[in-house]
């Protein structure tokens, strides 16, 4: 069931039309089913019509008269409710919506259980699907009703009723969404030939440049560098931030000025003070040693953070969970600036589905997944390699993030976010199917000889006896078996990559295992085959030493964006 509530100053306009039958063609029948003693006069019943809707809103404007003598009567006086039941729902009996429409007005406050003073209230019933309750805010006491945060104690009152009465559940929000375009917003951009509205645009284009940026000012130099933007960024007398505006150039209102939009109002999470929150104590690279030709490869680093979310979502507490979630969906920004022009499209749909699972009510910690944050910005000044394999690598662990963020999602009944994974997933799966392709098929070519594809069979069996029959049986097993080959020419032990492979991450949700394992060795064996000192401090359990240089990070704007 669904409520949308509004309010008025014309009682009698309003009784006028829920009883009305020739301009709505779609009322039928008009009668009351409830009001506030049971016995308020109904015009749908009446020989007078008239007459006895004349009665019905001088009885609702009672108390306002009254109030209004102590100059006391709120100018919007009149409180519009619709409930509707979804189309696949049985028709209700008026005593049932009667009992509903008694229980909406007793949540919201306007007439609370057993309340002598409460505000007079009638339901009316004009089709079958659907009721209408219209009361005036004056309580017998002549004080206004308190009915703050009406439409959420409504739709928590007809969840509640929709799983007593056996009714369709609805997938309801928890008012973290981004604000939607009006329909004013939609018009406009139609008649002017743009297939997204301002408010959409801007939003993208902020958001890409969070993910993008690595502190607050470096955020504000890029995006002041975006062709066709204009910002406005608003300061204390002190000359710190306090917030920004943006708005596209050409936008205008009627009196010819900018349409801005603050960060707020493009997304709760993209005002000022959260993004300087997200952009604080971001982790650089991680340093390698002075020398070393093996530089870190920040997609393999991003895979690997991201193959690490799933953990922290079945094991961290609910805040760090959430930043893991929301520095994910910082890395799905950037995918379509980087990714070949005909994944884009998929990835676009995936990275704007997911933006709504990115958010809830619950705080991030933002000291939270700094790594796969740092491992973001590294990946915009190191572009994927043309062969595809790093991006697919980083896609294959993304489709399984997205399935571990919708269980945490359901585990906590937040249906809109959960609702978002799934329609990410979809897209995302597409896109990861189509970057596969040349990879795998590179691969394939590179299958090893029988003898070898048997002793591998035996590490497999050894390595993941949990899902050896599976990986072994998988169509892409053959794919699996060439990158072991290539691990082992280039010096690694394959059972014992084979095992940390599968240790990174449970198989269980991967709809290919050993395509997974396969990626996982791909990025493993790209570090390089450990020497004689490496092997022999892992077998005495000794660590070898950490790497110190940090690579060389160039300042340049993500791949896509016009600057002036």
């Amino acid at each position: 069931m669904i409520a949308k509530i509004s309010r008025g100053k014309d009682t009698a306009g309003l009784i006028r039309y829920l009883f009305d039958t020739k301009k709505a063609k779609d009322h039928t029948d008009p009668h009351l089913v409830a009001s506030w003693d049971g016995f308020a006069p109904d015009p749908g019943r009446s020989d007078d019509f008239a007459a006895t809707k004349k009665l019905l809103v001088a009885d609702l404007d009672l108390y306002v008269k009254q109030a209004r003598r102590h100059d006391r009567a709120p100018e919007l006086h009149v409180w519009h409710c619709s409930v509707r039941a979804a189309t696949t729902d049985r028709h209700l009996s008026d005593e049932e919506w009667a009992d509903i429409a008694r229980r909406v007005v007793a949540a919201t406050g306007i007439a609370p259980q057993d309340d002598p003073d409460g505000c007079r209230w009638v339901a009316v019933r004009h089709a079958p699907d659907h009721i209408h309750i219209a009361a005036t805010k004056v309580r017998g006491d002549l004080s206004t009703a308190r009915h703050w945060n009406d439409y959420l104690t409504a739709d928590r009152e007809l969840a509640m009723i929709e799983k007593e009465y056996g009714l369709h559940q609805v997938v309801r929000g928890d008012r973290t969404a981004a604000k939607r375009p009006t329909r004013a917003e939609q018009e406009k951009a139609r008649r002017q030939g743009r297939r997204t509205t301002s408010r959409e645009r801007l939003r993208t284009t902020v958001r890409q440049l969070v993910s993008v940026a690595s502190s607050p000012e470096e955020f504000f130099h890029l995006l002041d560098g975006v062709d066709g933007i204009r910002v406005d960024v608003q300061r204390f007398s002190s000359g710190d931030v306090r917030g920004y505006k943006v708005a596209v150039e050409g936008d205008t209102n009627a009196a010819g000025e900018p349409v801005w939009f603050s960060g707020s109002a493009l997304a709760p999470d993209l005002s000022f003070p959260k993004i300087a929150e997200r952009l604080t104590g971001i982790e650089g690279p991680s340093p390698i040693e002075s020398g070393s030709q093996h530089r870190p490869n920040p997609w393999h680093q991003a895979t690997a953070a991201a193959e690490r979310i799933a953990h922290h979502l079945n094991r961290s507490d609910d805040t760090a969970a959430q930043a893991h979630i929301a520095a994910f969906a910082e890395a799905l920004d950037i995918l379509p600036l980087l990714a070949p022009s005909h994944l884009r499209a998929q990835l676009q749909q995936a990275t704007l589905a997911f933006e709504r699972a990115s958010r809830s009510r619950i705080r991030a910690r933002q000291d939270q997944a700094r790594a796969l944050r740092g491992a973001v910005k590294a990946m915009l000044r190191e572009p994927a390699p043309r062969d595809g394999t790093a991006l697919a690598m980083f896609l294959d662990a993304a489709t399984l993030v997205v399935i571990a963020t919708a269980r945490w999602h359901q585990l906590r009944r937040h249906d809109q976010q959960v609702t978002a994974a799934h329609q990410s997933l979809i897209h995302l799966q597409a896109a990861y199917e189509e970057a596969a392709v040349a990879p795998l098929a590179a691969l394939t070519r590179r299958r090893p000889p029988q003898q070898a594809v048997e002793r591998h069979i035996r590490y497999v069996r050894q390595a993941v006896p949990g899902h050896a029959e599976q990986v072994v049986e998988d169509p892409a097993f053959e794919v699996l078996t060439a990158a072991l080959a290539e691990a082992e020419a280039v010096g690694h032990d394959p059972e014992r990559l084979l095992r940390q492979a599968a240790s990174h991450r449970a198989l269980d949700d991967a709809r290919s295992p050993a395509r997974t394992l396969a990626w996982r060795m791909q990025r493993l064996s790209a570090r390089g085959a450990p020497g004689a000192q490496t092997r022999n401090s892992a077998t005495t359990g000794s660590t070898p030493p950490a790497p110190t240089q940090r690579p060389s990070v160039h300042q340049s704007p993500p791949g896509g964006q016009r600057h002036r």
